[in-house]
């Protein structure tokens, strides 16, 4: 309830030919990274694939999405990275490696704030709060504290990190899916 405008641009990846939707959807209402790319933008999500045991070299639109990681940079103001999306982030941007979890993390699991940190990220969140999971890859925890320019926001037992930003706020790595609605 807001009484901003906000307009969307969906993308899709050119380099990459969907398998769950059909092409003249996609054609119809998604847009490519070529389609944008001179364009700035106030926020950008990148979401999630269930390609996790891939290597990130091996994803066929690994180098696309290359070229859009770059570009956020210097195009957008923020960005939420989501899942894999998030993975591939802390990769291409501070050179974090994904791991593979002894078996596939699935759930809704109860995730601390970190109090020490009054993050606006946060605000209005409870000091638990639940989040669904489901990934079969995970990035430790203490490879992003290595990281200066990146602050831990919360992590959960049994999942471990699970909300990441950079100190800037203009990145933000979510490793579950807040975005779901309890339904």
């Amino acid at each position: 309830n807001t009484p901003l405008q906000v307009d969307i641009e969906l993308l899709q990846m050119k380099s990459h030919n969907a398998k769950n939707t059909a092409s003249e959807y996609l054609d119809a209402f998604y847009k490519t990274f070529d389609d944008v790319k001179d364009q700035k933008f106030d926020g950008l999500i990148i979401t999630g694939a269930p390609i996790e045991n891939y290597d990130f070299q091996d994803v066929d639109f690994w180098p696309e999405l290359c070229e859009i990681l770059e570009w956020e940079k210097s195009h957008v103001f923020s960005v939420l990275h989501i899942c894999w999306g998030a993975q591939a982030a802390l990769y291409y941007h501070y050179g974090i490696q994904k791991h593979l979890l002894p078996e596939k993390l699935f759930g809704v699991f109860p995730h601390k704030k970190y109090l020490e940190q009054h993050d606006p990220l946060l605000k209005g969140i409870d000091d638990v709060f639940y989040v669904p999971h489901s990934r079969h890859t995970t990035v430790y925890k203490e490879d992003v504290e290595k990281v200066k320019d990146l602050v831990v926001l919360c992590e959960a037992e049994g999942v471990g990190l699970s909300i990441a930003k950079s100190r800037d706020n203009r990145k933000i790595f979510m490793m579950g899916h807040m975005e779901y609605d309890r339904n």
